[in-house]
């Protein structure tokens, strides 16, 4: 059996739950970068119910999530280590397909979110300038400054701003945690302006009108009266609505249980409302047309004029950067406890100097620079990450049904009430129909404008296979042994794990247990 070195470093606690909360101001970045194509496929009305319910259905997801970071506070990892605890017993395979998918869902935010913000900036200050290969479909605009040789993208001022960001992000990142998370703090708190404009602004001002809002799932001609899209799109929303990054950094706060619980209840209710309201209000406010062309500068024009947009433009970048430290921060923590679990490369399993995965961070840039240089269509790559991602959840979710059968004298700082148990077998199930659907379907979405379906379902699986490659090596070259498929799990911690447990535990003794 394979046991992970371990390094003199460790990964420090010292953030608190309003940390992790902040971490998750991320989504609302997410949700801007997909909420156009939404728009078209479900219109306004139909967008904010279809992100609403997304939304809806991750909160419970999110609770099963705080009890299984509250069992494991010295791992680091998130998802991929509940995946892997739950199923190694049955098999090892689960772990580096389940950890590799959950970072690529992540990873790719980088490439996307930061060619998003390229676009921004360009179509607010830079609008003579060449746009290469469109950010969003991959039709080309114009010849750009050079044409790559391999994947013959178009390179504009969009993507070499991209590259700047993501070299820059994973600059934050790469010196410690604590820089990210100041800097989020400030962007944070930037983020809610203009998320107050496209939120309340067009009630308030009077443009918001109910004749620029649609329903289209009830649109005749749609399979299965409409499902079928429906079902495609909570797929898509599920990466961008989970506020599950939070759980990610479990080992890294100061109290486990208590600001694990605080910091995902927090950002699953902020991402509810704002899912909710955001397609309606933006959509209702300055028209769908505007909305479905990703045009956020005209909205903004629209909104409060265009003596105020440079301001909200900057603002709006900055939400952005958040979603990229995000995807940088949580991406590579899946991958350094995934390593250190014995399960890839021991090079991802190293602490630099900071305290913080660099190896891991650093792989995220140079992936991220080789997708804006030689992908033409990154939001098709992003949604063929989905792929892994929603199979890392599945994997994570039917992990908690697992562990309770099989630990469940495990000490839990945070222990739901049994009826927690076939709640999460439907949202499995819920899961796996949403894998199924999407997978076989997400080119109909867009308009049915995504292109390059069929390689983008290549890559995504692709990640999966070389997860399982990397696995091996680590096996039989690194580590030195013959492959085996199960291991033995113990059904209770050792000495130091569940002193450490025990510690957690200590505070809430006189506390209500969760439920």
């Amino acid at each position: 059996m394979a046991v992970a070195q371990v390094e003199e470093r460790q990964l420090l606690k010292k953030l608190r739950w309003y940390d992790g909360f902040v971490i998750c101001l991320a989504n609302p970045g997410f949700m801007l970068g997909s909420l156009g194509f939404s728009v078209l496929d479900l219109g306004g009305w139909g967008a904010g119910l279809i992100w609403g319910l997304t939304a809806l259905i991750i909160v419970p997801v999110t609770i099963l999530y705080s009890e299984l970071a509250a069992m494991f506070p010295h791992k680091s990892g998130g998802v991929s280590i509940y995946a892997n605890e739950g199923w190694r017993k049955y098999t090892t395979l689960v772990g580096p397909v389940a950890t590799f998918g959950y970072w690529i869902g992540w990873s790719v935010v980088l490439s996307f979110i930061g060619l998003f913000a390229g676009y921004l900036v360009q179509a607010a200050w830079f609008p003579g300038e060449p746009y290469g290969t469109y950010a969003f479909g991959g039709a080309t605009i114009d010849h750009g400054y050079f044409q790559t040789p391999v994947g013959h993208v178009y390179i504009g001022l969009q993507h070499l701003i991209t590259i700047g960001l993501i070299i820059a992000v994973w600059l934050f990142n790469f010196f410690g945690t604590r820089i990210a998370v100041s800097f989020n703090y400030l962007a944070g708190i930037l983020l809610m302006f203009p998320l107050f404009c496209f939120t309340f602004l067009p009630f308030l001002n009077g443009d918001f009108t109910t004749s620029n809002l649609t329903y289209k799932l009830n649109d005749p001609g749609l399979a299965w009266g409409g499902l079928q899209i429906a079902l495609v799109w909570i797929w898509v929303m599920i990466w961008s609505t989970a506020p599950e990054a939070a759980a990610t950094f479990a080992p890294e706060y100061k109290d486990t249980g208590r600001d694990t619980r605080r910091a995902l209840m927090s950002s699953a209710v902020f991402i509810l409302f704002v899912n909710s309201m955001v397609p309606v209000a933006l959509t209702g406010g300055v028209g769908p047309k505007t909305v479905e062309a990703y045009d956020y500068v005209g909205a903004l024009n629209d909104l409060v004029g265009k003596s105020l947009t440079n301001f909200f433009v900057v603002v709006l970048c900055a939400s952005f950067v958040i979603s990229m430290n995000t995807a940088t921060a949580d991406g590579s923590r899946a991958l350094f406890g995934i390593s250190r679990d014995g399960l890839t490369i021991t090079w991802l399993g190293r602490l630099n100097r900071w305290n913080v995965p660099g190896n891991a961070m650093t792989l995220d840039m140079v992936i991220n620079i080789l997708f804006v240089l030689f992908v033409g269509n990154l939001f098709g790559i992003l949604v063929a990450s989905n792929i892994g991602y929603v199979f890392a959840n599945i994997c994570a979710i039917s992990a908690f049904i697992l562990l309770r059968r099989d630990r469940p004298a495990w000490p839990r700082p945070i222990k739901l009430a049994s009826y927690w148990v076939p709640i999460a077998y439907a949202l499995c199930g819920a899961f796996i129909v949403f894998e199924v659907v999407g997978v076989g379907w997400f080119q109909i979405a867009g308009g049915g404008n995504l292109y390059g379906a069929t390689k983008s379902k290549v890559i995504g699986f692709s990640v999966l296979v070389i997860s399982l490659l990397l696995f091996l090596f680590r096996r039989v070259v690194q580590d030195k042994e013959s492959p085996h498929w199960r291991e033995e799990t113990p059904t209770m911690p050792d000495e130091n794990v569940a002193a450490l447990l025990e510690q957690e535990m200590a505070p809430r003794t006189s506390a209500a247990p969760a439920s």
